[in-house]
């Protein structure tokens, strides 16, 4: 099993670092390369991107991301930007559905900023399609305008687009993992006033009738929206474009405590992922060592599900992190009064020590 680690900017080298202690103690083989990517590989290289990054990506069974950016790139020219590197990475191999979890553990029910009765026993999954809309159309770009309310002014301009087979495809993938949970999708669209979005409902309503035995519903963004903060337990699977699935992952992470707890996945036709945590580079906390590396260790959990067809080991690593919340410990972002604060490291050497018990009573069963 080969294993491209690519940790990038800010915390993502910090949390990647734990994540990889895991990996090491399962009792799993394990090819791990590193490469840089983002701001650290546009020092290094002059580009987020470099070409052996990517071949080191596309030759591995999986990869396992940190996060990219920092303030001091944000002059450069976009193409260069460390943030272009997971964009190339998605297009290059493919990944068109990522799937976002939103858990709340019990152990975490008061860190969550709504109330207990609303987002306890919370289990959502998110999946939005991640290589189309208006992150990729085109044309995009500026020009003067030739039309509108100031013809002859300054605009920017983007374009939404999706085809029919995009939306099938990652319908197939929003049914198939209904099928394996309670059995409801809600699609997500803005139909009412974008032709892009009634066309994506239309496809989605065909697809769902080679699926009788999930209930299908549709629900405006804006509407879904308020609904994750009002009564977030009534999805199941939610599936969205591009866009508005960035931004719902996002609200549904803090439903959970902290977006420091949002592991994610993204795959291709042959179940190749990048996995990584839902936050960014953080560059306000890098090097500081409180950095929550949970959701990058519940990450490699989803790679060994998903793409290394490891599920008992990826039940090992979740057992180990509820046992781990159980104790109390807690970093900066979900700390509470009456539990224990502690460090990126600290957290991550407990869950070894968690997951290494475990294994080593699993080794004396046997």
């Amino acid at each position: 099993m080969k294993i491209a680690i690519l940790p990038g900017d800010g915390i993502g080298t910090e949390i990647v670092a734990e994540a990889v202690k895991v990996m090491n103690v399962l009792d799993l083989k394990f090819e791990m390369e590193t490469a840089l990517v983002g701001g650290a590989a546009y020092d290094a290289h002059g580009h987020p991107l470099p070409d052996a990054t990517l071949s080191l990506a596309k030759q591995a069974d999986a990869v396992l991301f940190g996060a990219v950016g920092d303030w001091k790139y944000d002059t450069l020219d976009r193409p260069l930007r460390p943030e272009q590197a997971i964009l190339g990475l998605r297009k290059n191999l493919g990944l068109f559905a990522n799937l976002r979890p939103a858990i709340c553990y019990q152990q975490l029910v008061d860190a969550s900023s709504l109330k207990p009765e609303l987002i306890a026993g919370l289990d959502i999954l998110i999946i939005r399609e991640l290589t189309g809309d208006i992150y990729f159309g085109q044309p995009r770009g500026r020009r003067t305008s030739p039309d509108g309310n100031f013809p002859g002014a300054q605009e920017a301009f983007d374009t939404m687009r999706y085809t029919r087979p995009e939306i099938e495809r990652i319908a197939h993938v929003a049914f198939q993992a209904a099928r394996k949970r309670s059995k409801r999708v809600t699609s997500v669209d803005k139909a009412n006033v974008l032709e892009t979005f009634q066309f994506w409902k239309d496809v989605v309503t065909e697809v769902g009738l080679q699926y009788p035995d999930v209930e299908l519903d549709h629900m405006y963004v804006d509407n879904a929206a308020m609904q994750l903060v009002k009564a977030p337990k009534r999805f199941d699977v939610m599936v969205t474009g591009n866009m508005f699935g960035d931004i719902l992952s996002d609200e549904a992470s803090m439903l959970t405590g902290s977006i420091g707890m949002l592991p994610s996945a993204s795959l291709n036709a042959s179940s190749q992922g990048l996995y990584e945590p839902s936050h960014g580079s953080a560059p306000d906390i890098a090097g500081k060592g409180v950095a929550n590396p949970l959701a990058t260790i519940l990450s490699v959990s989803m790679m060994l599900r998903y793409s290394l067809n490891q599920p008992q080991a990826a039940e090992r690593i979740e057992s180990a992190v509820k046992a781990v919340l159980a104790s109390g410990l807690r970093t900066p972002d979900i700390y509470s009064q009456g539990t224990t604060k502690v460090g990126t490291r600290e957290m991550g050497d407990a869950v070894v020590a968690a997951l290494t018990q475990s294994i080593t009573k699993k080794t004396t069963t046997v």
